[in-house]
């Protein structure tokens, strides 16, 4: 079956058609969930392996934040945590064998229960929205809405069309974030299937090593840009002038 840019539904609830991004969403969700639960039932001051690997994450990206928002760091933080981890599971899932090669058979062809949440262009425009609507609204609780307006309008006409523009281009950022993430995931989805059609085992091997390596590249980039988008609208004109 080759590649298609839209995701396949699997079955209907009413109106609503569940698809396998949308199984691979819920999939990702449930371990999220299930791991912040587990480290806060089992949490020790003396941590074992997969305790210290969470806390190193977590220190190397709380530790990053405060070098570039400071004060801000707390607010951001969470932001900044939650996308990383959602896309860099829904990237990986995608490429597990044991998911992936689960299907239903549709038409005489085989669908795969679960396709990576970050091949749908769905998933990436929300998650490029909820960045936005989240950047800006922290600029307004940061800010003031007066600071923050004053950063898009001003008397000076000069001064104005430059608002103007970042507006516009704060905008565009949805587009950038949301094409960027699906085209890159979505092009080792391909590449993946055709080294699959080619060799059932050893070709696809590197590529898929590749690709979790790019999935983790595209989850930070995604991460440390909304953290840079961030820091950059919760800091006052007077700051940025010194």
């Amino acid at each position: 079956m080759a590649a298609s840019i839209s995701p396949d539904t699997l079955f209907h609830l009413g109106a609503f058609p569940v698809t396998n991004t949308v199984l691979d969403t819920l999939l990702v969700d449930l371990l999220l969930i299930s791991v912040a639960l587990y480290i806060t039932k089992h949490h020790s001051l003396v941590p074992g392996f997969f305790q210290s690997l969470i806390e190193m994450l977590f220190e190397a990206f709380d530790n990053m934040i405060k070098s570039v928002a400071a004060d801000r760091a707390t607010k951001i933080f969470p932001y900044v945590m939650t996308f990383f981890l959602f896309i860099i599971l829904a990237n990986w899932t995608g490429l597990t064998p044991i998911l992936t090669g689960m299907g239903i058979l549709h038409d005489g062809e085989i669908i795969p229960l679960i396709r990576s949440a970050s091949t749908d262009l769905n998933v990436t425009f929300s998650l490029a929205v909820i960045s936005l609507i989240a950047t800006h609204t922290m600029s307004i609780q940061t800010l003031g809405l007066k600071q923050y307006i004053g950063r898009f309008i001003s008397w000076n006409p000069l001064f104005l069309f430059i608002g103007l523009l970042e507006l516009v281009l704060e905008f565009a950022k949805i587009v950038s974030f949301s094409f960027r993430l699906f085209g890159n995931v979505f092009v080792g989805k391909v590449l993946l299937h055709s080294a699959s059609a080619l060799s059932l085992f050893i070709i696809p091997i590197p590529i898929m090593l590749y690709e979790m390596f790019v999935g983790a590249i595209q989850a930070s980039i995604f991460a440390m840009l909304t953290m840079a988008f961030m820091a950059i609208l919760t800091t006052s004109h007077n700051a940025e002038a010194h």
